[in-house]
């Protein structure tokens, strides 16, 4: 949710905050601004709307300056407006602030504030933030009051302050919001993530809360709340530009569905051999795993797309690893009262490692005595770091709000810890064990066979681009994929309304709901529910919905039961919802570019959701 960028350097400051918020988009923003430090002073430009508005503005009225930040606003206080944009700037004019997250006591703030004389524009918390630098700052030198502002504020923030007093430095701080430090040649920068630097800075300091910072072009220098000095060692940037790049595709999302082979080959790699039929980790990981007992209980928290992921883990854990599992939406985790203990292991799932409710879930986990596993894309990120051991996915960057090659890696990571553990716990061994690693192993080349029929999918998504009430349905294995397919295609195409359902739920409400060409998508290939899924499809059929079926390849008999059928290769029931998720991805991408939708910055959402 929204974007940070600082610089501190010799290039012309616009240029390089516009090219770096442009890879931020993706984090979802509904206004955007810049404010540059130059021989008049602070110059802040600001518009409502797309990022392209500010563009073309300075375009036409340009602003020179190196000392700059710069902001996309995802709006919680106060409606998206140019008044309510970032940057905030004080009284005098001298001091602006660009502010991610949320201060819960700002209302008390203001109104000390207003008592003093200050003057507020905006309806957004983020203003109290320099107006009580300034006043601070009246008493003592700039750092000191900009870290006695911190100590005031309660709630969560990722902050960068410019003064036009301080012409060579920038100020930064973090507190529950991530924010990173970029070093490149005589220049540095302040972010919300790395794709915003990359191709300018070769190392990166993944901040942790508390830490406060004085940037100038020659680096960091890094602090706690009390003034005493950190060391935070730098980290070598293995992105490249051209992650970050749509490289001819239309839109990201769909780039990073045909990134999808790549992106589970990635998560394999160096942890599945074939040829010794045996998955290993790195040290940590596996020492972390090997520590599971008999006894242990696992809990997986994960939010939206993460959340069906772990779903499907609960499955694959229980059924291979004989381990109890239970799920939970880490946004209602902490609020259950869950009983945790040493004998309690929490798996958080998370693309970005800085999903709040993930994070705060892991906390009061550590917090009971629970042990921490953390599944995760983002190296360095804040859920990485706090857990006890990490599996990274390596999916390479997700630009677009919608996840997909992230989902199917996760996928793919349970895949490997399930089968691991059930290894160990001499759960599944001999051949059927080494069944199950071929399987594993020919996931990349079973997802390219699927992309290959993009084209027939296309052609059914064509079918009902006009249609705006989907259900989908699924069994077992398959129903968090029917949770998922409904998830992608209401997520970017916010015209049409879609649930999905285990499948014999149906007629326990929502059959009411199907008429005359309902369409429903069935999730129905071969397993060990396959007879059951058939029943729920003429269910639906004897009412004249329409049904949309994917089902396995050489399954000729399932096309009298469909109006529309998808096909996908054969494969285990258990690695079924990984090559599954390929057509539900690309029939939501193509309805809702049939609707002209925005398909990578869909309204109202954000791509690492970093409030609660």
């Amino acid at each position: 949710m929204c974007g940070i960028v600082g610089y501190v350097g010799k290039s012309e400051g616009v240029e390089t905050l516009l090219e770096a918020l442009s890879r931020l988009e993706y984090r979802g923003y509904d206004s955007a601004g810049v404010a540059v430090l130059n021989n008049k002073g602070l110059d802040v430009r600001k518009r409502a709307g797309k990022l392209q508005g500010l563009i073309d503005d300075l375009r036409r009225h340009p602003l020179h300056g190196t000392l700059s930040i710069g902001h996309t606003r995802w709006a919680t206080h106060g409606e998206p407006s140019e008044l309510n944009a970032h940057p905030h700037t004080d009284c005098t004019g001298q001091l602006a602030v660009v502010h991610n997250g949320i201060i819960e006591n700002y209302s008390e703030l203001k109104d000390q504030l207003l008592a003093k004389g200050h003057r507020f524009r905006s309806q957004t918390d983020t203003e109290v933030i320099v107006h009580l630098i300034e006043e601070l700052a009246k008493h003592q030198p700039l750092e000191r009051a900009f870290i006695s502002a911190l100590k005031q504020l309660r709630g969560s923030y990722a902050l960068c302050l410019l003064s036009s007093a301080e012409p060579q430095r920038l100020f930064g701080a973090r507190h529950g919001s991530p924010l990173i430090v970029g070093i490149g040649k005589a220049e540095a920068f302040f972010a919300s993530d790395v794709p915003a630097i990359l191709g300018r800075a070769s190392s990166v300091i993944y901040l942790n809360d508390g830490d406060v910072v004085d940037l100038t072009s020659s680096g960091p220098r890094v602090m706690d709340l009390s003034g005493k000095r950190l060391r935070r060692s730098p980290k070598e940037i293995h992105w490249d530009l051209a992650a970050a790049r749509k490289e001819g595709c239309a839109h990201f999302m769909l780039k990073e569905i045909h990134e999808q082979p790549l992106a589970i080959a990635q998560t394999l790699a160096n942890r599945l051999s074939v040829a010794k039929h045996s998955i290993s980790f790195d040290r940590r990981t596996q020492s972390f795993l090997n520590k599971i007992s008999q006894q242990e209980r696992l809990i997986i928290i994960a939010c939206g797309t993460a959340y069906h992921a772990g779903l499907v883990g609960e499955y694959m854990l229980e059924e291979v690893a004989h381990l109890p599992v239970d799920v939970d939406l880490a946004s209602e985790f902490r609020y259950r009262g869950p009983l945790l203990d040493a004998r309690t292991t929490v798996v958080a799932i998370t693309q970005s490692g800085e999903t709040a409710d993930t994070l705060a879930g892991i906390r009061m986990a550590k917090e009971q005595g629970a042990s921490v596993l953390a599944i995760c894309n983002v190296m360095g990120s804040s859920i990485a770091r706090e857990a006890d051991a990490v599996l990274y996915t390596h999916a390479g960057p997700e630009i677009a709000v919608a996840s997909t090659k992230a989902y199917t890696a996760q996928l793919t990571a349970l895949a490997l810890i399930s089968l691991y553990l059930a290894h160990k716990r001499q759960r599944l061994l001999g051949t059927r064990f080494r069944q199950m690693i071929e399987g594993l192993s020919a996931l990349p080349k079973l997802i390219e066979k699927t992309l290959a029929s993009e084209a027939e999918i296309k052609m059914v998504a064509a079918k009902y681009v006009k249609c705006r009430n989907f259900y989908f349905l699924g069994r077992r294995y398959n129903y968090p994929s029917a949770l998922e397919g409904a998830l992608k295609l209401k997520e970017i195409c916010p015209l049409i309304h879609a649930e999905g359902y285990a499948a014999g739920e149906m007629k326990h409400g929502p059959i009411s709901l199907i008429r005359m060409g309902w369409p429903v998508v069935f999730l129905a290939p071969q397993a060990s529910v396959y007879d059951k899924i058939i029943s729920n499809i003429e269910e639906v059929r004897a009412r004249k919905g329409e049904c949309i079926v994917i089902a396995s390849e050489g399954n000729n008999t399932i096309a009298r039961y469909a109006e529309s059928l998808i096909t996908i290769p054969k494969t285990e029931e258990f690695f079924s919802p990984i090559v599954a998720a390929i057509p539900l991805q690309l029939f939501a991408y193509h309805i809702a570019q049939a609707n002209q939708c925005d398909i990578d910055q869909p309204p109202n959402l954000a791509k690492s959701v970093t409030v609660e």
